[in-house]
């Protein structure tokens, strides 16, 4: 995914953004789910890319 496809005025902070991607990883009894599936891979892809933004400070905050 782009980083140009990051939607600008996210809130989330990178700490948010970790603790999102790191429950992608975990199954059920917090055991890691590998492999992803389709629908989690994207969802990974865009939390990165969305990561990204924010760690450049790409990403304003809404006023």
């Amino acid at each position: 995914m782009s980083p140009d496809s990051v939607t600008r005025g996210s809130v989330r902070s990178a700490d948010d953004l970790n603790r999102a991607i790191r429950a992608l990883w975990l199954g059920p009894g917090g055991h890691p789910a590998v492999p992803l599936d389709d629908e989690r891979r994207a969802e990974y892809a865009r939390l990165c890319a969305e990561l990204q933004a924010v760690e450049r400070g790409d990403v304003t905050t809404a006023a």
